[in-house]
């Protein structure tokens, strides 16, 4: 997307929020229907038909309790902040799946400031924990933000270490449902000194797979992830991969090789990442990138980083990868008065040349699976359009995907 960002009407972010809380709907089918459609309000009007056209129903939450949600989230301090705003943090935006709408509590100035993910064992040793407050604090007197999950171990020593210098605590659940409960008063001391987030609706309770998908937020608000110690199979070795996914650097504290939680970090370096012993070693990689500027801003019209090699919600069973154009650049920020005089008429041009796409697709497709990139060539289509469209076809039932994405008319 180019030009200014802008902020939304108090009507869009009530759209926003009905349209991520409908059920099978998680940020890539949020942006593909934001695309499709032009804006959340149209996308929901359009989402029933969708679903009555595959034989099923989709549960769409109403606006007096999404309007709720928003004002017990205003009574608890916070308040939402959206895709397309500019206080949205620019590096978690470029990510794959970025999340449509945060809620945030606490001092959003740290949004605006380099970022770094220090993770590491719940069950940390009394080494790890302080190694982490050494390079926590010296990496927070060069002006580095830390990031981490709010987590028992290495997680609350690094918010502890980082009060005074600027810290954000990602959360599995909702923002008044502090995991694990013994962290209280520590959320409450962030939010004095730092940010606490959450992408889930207030009052959810972290489950299990809740956490892989906090950790893509913890990866994607960051230059990069210092993980300190961390057993075979821990979270913050999810955490890792998704930093290597978002092309993100990785650090990695060297451990005795008789140390069971040393063997996830000795297997990153062994993989190529920054070998860690002093904060010096983190700041030489990422103070040049913070001079490089942040990313460009990737909203929805351009490519973002790679699909995760695991999806991470139930969507809509057509998962995209991040290449969709957005229909009319800047539609969800326009004035009424501007959609009246020059966007409706160019969306009536788009939907007409795409119901002339979706003839051309549907006598394309047949029984033998094809692949996207084939069809698309064959459709004479941008992929994005054409997947725009399978879509629609895939919600009415008519075609079917297989292994490799590959995909034929259902018979």
């Amino acid at each position: 997307m180019s030009g200014p960002l802008a902020r939304l009407s108090d009507q869009q972010r009530l759209d926003w929020l009905r349209l991520i809380r409908s059920e099978s709907v998680g940020p890539q089918t949020f942006r593909a229907l934001i695309n499709r459609y032009g804006g959340a309000g149209a996308a929901l009007k359009a989402l029933p038909d969708l679903a009555a056209q595959r034989g099923r129903a989709i549960a769409i939450p109403d606006e007096q309790t999404c309007a709720r949600e928003i004002e017990a989230l205003a009574k608890l301090g916070g308040s939402l902040i959206a895709l397309g705003e500019e206080i949205y943090p620019a590096r978690l935006r470029a990510i794959h799946g970025a999340p449509p709408l945060i809620a945030v509590k606490g001092d959003v100035s740290v949004l605006s400031r380099p970022m770094l993910a220090v993770i590491g064992s719940r069950n940390a040793s009394a080494a790890g924990l302080a190694f982490t407050e050494r390079v926590v604090r010296d990496l927070g007197a060069a002006g580095i933000v830390i990031v981490s999950g709010l987590a028992r171990g290495v997680d609350a020593r690094a918010h502890q270490a980082s009060l005074a210098t600027g810290t954000i605590g990602v959360l599995g659940g909702g923002l008044d449902r502090i995991y694990p409960p013994e962290h209280g008063q520590l959320a409450q001391d962030l939010c004095a000194h730092g940010l606490l987030m959450s992408e889930m609706p207030l009052g959810w309770e972290a489950r299990g797979r809740d956490f892989p998908r906090r950790n893509r937020i913890v990866a994607g608000l960051s230059l990069g992830t210092l993980v300190i110690e961390a057993s075979r199979g821990s979270g913050s070795l999810i955490t890792a991969k998704f930093a290597a996914e978002q092309g993100r650097e990785i650090f990695a504290v060297p451990g005795s090789p008789l140390d069971p939680r040393a063997e996830g970090t000795n297997q990153l370096l062994r993989d190529g990442a920054v070998l860690c012993t002093r904060a010096q070693d983190v700041l030489d990689i990422v103070l040049p990138i913070v001079e490089q500027g942040p990313p460009r801003d990737d909203l929805f019209g351009e490519r973002v980083q790679a699909q995760p090699s695991e999806p991470l919600w139930d969507e809509l069973d057509l998962i995209y990868d991040g290449d969709i154009p957005q229909t009319i650049p800047g539609l969800a920020f326009n004035e009424p008065e501007q959609y009246l005089t020059q966007i409706a008429p160019a969306i009536a041009t788009r939907q007409r040349d795409m119901e002339a796409l979706r003839a051309r697709i549907e006598a394309l497709l047949g029984p033998s699976p094809v692949g996207l990139d084939d069809l698309a060539r064959a459709a004479q289509a941008s992929i994005a359009d054409v997947r725009s469209i399978l879509l629609e076809l895939e919600l009415s039932g008519r075609i079917e995907t297989s292994g490799g994405g590959l995909i034929c008319l259902k018979v």
